[in-house]
């Protein structure tokens, strides 16, 4: 029973505010060890060794029922630990302040857990020992690990993939999404051989793809090339546009273009440096392209005006003397297809068929709304009108309308002022959605053959389920891989709602991990109950003495501009708390490992995990106070 309010602002030395501590820290240790008692066929099904981290997640889940926070104000009055610190060894820490209120009234006191006397060592070193078991020994001087996907030239190009592992990248990320199982086997080999080289051991995870809900295909846009020179502040042309023609057909390019066309191969063959090409482009606007260089592959021309070339437009050579040359622009590249989609736009999703704008009426159709299809259409048979449903990593957001066996009618809600672009291949999220996907995808049963072979790691993309955790053990298993290593990666409200009984089907297995997938969950659960589910998460899993990985949007604006924010800074400091950061990849991936190296080595001095270290501070001395004898 928590106090009343005036019992609250009792002094804390006195007796009765003690006895009542007492009476209700009791109370708490009573519940929690109901609630490991009622979680024992959980707690039994865990590896031998897990057992006692998961006893420790039923006591935490015990505690977390209540809200402590007048308890806390009470302990804290008295000079005693207020619980809040207490993750890796809660029941340890509650018998620990027991004994201190017993001794403080002075009444007789027995050490009632058996790890009472150094739970909170225990705890911790059990968290620390599942770290190395899952991710390897940390490197020196930095307690948490450095995680990279890998693009997919590391395919290909050796020297990037060691650079990365010299750089200080712990566990390469494999993301089986993308690229196909050739391309993970070679990026995995040269992984292996780089850290071989570099004496170092690199870890290899491998995420399975999942039921990720995506955009489907999207109606072509118009095969038009514009091409636009660069000018300055008062429209002057600094910097002409450059065109690639090529033989039409060869699919090759020509060195220092923004785009290469083909044309008529023996036209081509006559052309020289300094000649002009005239031409009228898709706007009837008539231009002039001057030839700068001939190349092995083609010929390289500039244009100081903006251009628009399309497949009607025609290139004519002249010559003095002689007849017009003239010959048809080829092999122009197709705009990938988009939808422009505004607040208070309706949009059809369906169940299959490429998307498209609204179409106005024509004297052979009615008028159509906007349509996308999704990639897993069983989900339409779920939503429910009133539902949210989120486009493209949250940027655009809308409301089922209306709902119809192969489609749903949604309403645009969230979008800029000027309307916001949809392509194929983007992610949509249900938050409100229940539904039933299994984790574990035909094509993710396919990928697995080679993830045994090859990774340390397998990450369950989209876990939501124990049931998700236990058929990928059984999948693991029956390809001879029981104990490879396994991180559930959170990216919906479902599976953060169901994050302990996950824990608890995955701690059967030797080596467990959480991801802690900030792009998704922050849709799925809203940006503004980020900040509080992720912390949920971290102190979930350090209960259950597992460790995690800090992932999604890590300095990214460094990584993709080579400049960071002041916030993702700041953000990777925090990610210090995980076990793991994971940083994705961009052009300047290396210049974030060296950040992220630096950030978490000084915070490891200042923080672990919840709990502030107070080491000496030389950057405020202070005054220095003045000597004895000038003081009168």
């Amino acid at each position: 029973m928590l106090p009343a309010a005036e019992d609250v602002c009792q002094p804390p030395w006195n007796m009765a505010a003690i006895t009542a501590l007492i009476d209700d820290l009791e109370s708490l240790r009573k519940a929690m060890l109901e609630r490991e008692a009622g979680l024992a066929p959980w707690v039994d099904a865990v590896a031998p060794a897990r057992r006692a981290s998961a006893a420790n997640l039923a006591h935490y889940l015990a505690l977390r029922q209540i809200d402590l926070r007048p308890i806390q104000d009470r302990l804290a009055g008295a000079g005693l630990s207020s619980l809040g610190r207490s993750e890796t060894h809660v029941l340890a820490n509650v018998d620990k302040v027991l004994g201190a209120l017993h001794r403080i009234a002075g009444l007789p006191w027995r050490s009632l857990a058996r790890d009472e006397p150094n739970g909170f060592h225990c705890g911790a070193a059990l968290l620390a020992q599942h770290a190395r078991d899952l991710f390897g020994a940390a490197p020196a001087q930095r307690d948490v690990r450095i995680m990279v996907t890998l693009p997919s030239e590391a395919a290909f190009d050796p020297s990037l993939v060691t650079a990365l592992v010299q750089g200080g990248m712990d566990i390469a990320r494999i993301n089986c999404a993308h690229d196909d199982a050739a391309c993970w086997s070679e990026m995995a080999d040269k992984v292996r051989l780089a850290a071989h080289q570099a004496n170092r051991t690199v870890r290899i995870l491998m995420d399975l793809g999942g039921p990720k809900l995506r955009t489907g295909p999207v109606v072509d846009g118009p095969a038009v090339v514009k091409l636009r020179p660069v000018r300055d502040a008062f429209g002057r042309v600094t910097q002409s546009a450059r065109l690639g023609l090529v033989p039409a057909g060869s699919g090759q390019s020509v060195a220092g273009s923004q785009v290469s066309l083909g044309v008529d191969a023996r036209w081509l063959s006559r052309l020289k440096v300094g000649e002009r090409i005239d031409l009228a482009d898709a706007r009837s606007a008539r231009r002039r392209l001057v030839v700068l260089e001939r190349h092995e592959t083609g010929v390289l021309v500039e244009c100081d005006r903006t251009a628009y070339l399309c497949a009607a437009t025609w290139l004519r050579l002249h010559r003095a003397g002689e007849a017009t040359h003239r010959t048809a622009v080829f092999d122009v590249p197709v705009a990938p297809g988009q939808l422009h989609l505004r607040q208070g736009d309706l949009v059809d999703l369906v169940s299959q068929g490429a998307g498209h704008d609204a179409l106005p009426p024509t004297k052979k159709r009615s008028a159509a709304r906007a349509s996308i299809s999704c990639t897993l259409p069983e989900v339409l048979a779920h939503v429910r009108e009133g539902h949210r449903i989120w486009f493209d990593d949250g940027r655009i957001g809308g409301e089922i309308r209306r709902c119809e066996p192969d489609r749903v009618e949604v309403e645009i809600t969230e979008a800029r002022s000027g309307g916001e672009r949809l392509a194929a291949d983007k992610g949509i999220n249900l938050p409100d959605t229940p539904l039933e996907l299994t984790a574990l995808t035909s094509k993710d049963l396919e990928d697995l053959e080679v993830v045994v072979r090859h990774a340390d790691i397998v990450g369950l993309s989209f876990a939501q389920s124990a049931e998700d955790v236990r058929a990928l053990r059984r999948r693991l298993a029956a390809l001879g891989a029981p104990d490879l290593g396994m991180i559930l990666k959170i990216e919906t409200r479902r599976g953060f709602e169901h994050l302990p009984e996950m824990l608890l089907a995955a701690m059967s297995g030797p080596a467990t991990g959480v991801m802690i997938a900030r792009g998704d969950l922050a849709v799925e659960c809203g940006y503004e109950r980020l900040a509080e589910v992720q912390e949920e998460i971290l102190w979930a899993c350090e209960a259950a003495h597992v460790p995690v990985v800090w992932a999604t949007q890590v300095l990214e604006t460094l990584a993709r501009t080579g400049l960071p924010s002041r916030a993702e800074i700041t953000d990777a400091a925090m990610g210090g708390r995980a076990e793991c950061v994971m940083l994705n990849k961009g052009p300047h991936v290396l210049s974030a490992i060296r950040t992220l190296d630096d950030i978490l080595r000084r915070m490891q001095s200042h923080q672990h995990k919840k709990r502030p270290l107070l080491r000496a501070l030389a950057a405020w001395a202070g005054p220095q106070p003045e000597p004895l004898a000038t003081r009168h």
